[in-house]
């Protein structure tokens, strides 16, 4: 979701980079399929099945976040 501080390639961006670097190899194996929602600026993110539950619980965290999704394990979310 892009912000004022962000454009939409800077979310995609830093969100990929946080993903490959710190993220992947804890969740790849065994949240294949769903939806990851990130953080940008914290690095907190959300798993879910579904991922307006992700976006929720991440926004419930910190209303003003930067967010940030993937589908685990493929090149696009839908």
């Amino acid at each position: 979701m892009p912000s004022a501080k962000y454009s939409r390639d800077e979310v995609a961006a830093l969100g990929q980079a946080i993903y490959e670097q710190e993220i992947q190899q804890k969740v790849e194996s065994q949240s294949k399929g769903q939806y990851l929602v990130l953080d940008i600026e914290t690095g907190e993110y959300e798993i879910h099945q579904d991922d307006l539950v992700a976006t929720k619980r991440a926004m419930a965290k910190r209303p003003d976040a930067v967010l940030y999704g993937l589908r685990i394990g493929y090149r696009a979310a839908y």
